[in-house]
């Protein structure tokens, strides 16, 4: 239950954060107060219809941006619920996946990937 609000959120989240050019959308009465704070537009890598992800474990941090279709997968929807467990569901930023970033990478099938770094 959790995670398919989790998941909802994230995608409301990101049709708010979809208007580029330093325009906010001025009214979206379907969001809350924490939502409307939620909105700030993101970096310029991570494009309409995609999210940043942190792989983060053994003391290793990757950064990826990935497919909202990725959330239809249930190996990353795995890592999601795992994220929940060890971070739990209040996450502000990049979200954080507990796994090394070779396992996103896999679970992403490589093509998916814009990018990975370990700068951002």
């Amino acid at each position: 239950m959790m995670l398919k609000l989790f998941t909802r959120k994230l995608q409301r989240g990101l049709l708010v954060m979809g208007s580029r050019g330093g325009q906010r959308l001025k009214s979206i009465p379907e969001l809350d107060e924490e939502d409307k704070d939620a909105g700030k537009l993101p970096p310029n890598d991570v494009k309409k219809g995609q999210f940043a992800v942190t792989a983060t474990k053994g003391g290793k941090t990757t950064r990826f941006v990935v497919e909202l279709d990725d959330l239809n997968d249930p190996e990353f929807l795995e890592l999601l619920e795992q994220a929940e467990d060890e971070f739990g569901f209040g996450q502000e930023g990049v979200l954080a996946v507990p796994c090394h970033p070779e396992e996103l990478q896999r679970v992403l099938h490589g093509g998916k990937v814009r990018r990975a770094s370990t700068e951002w």
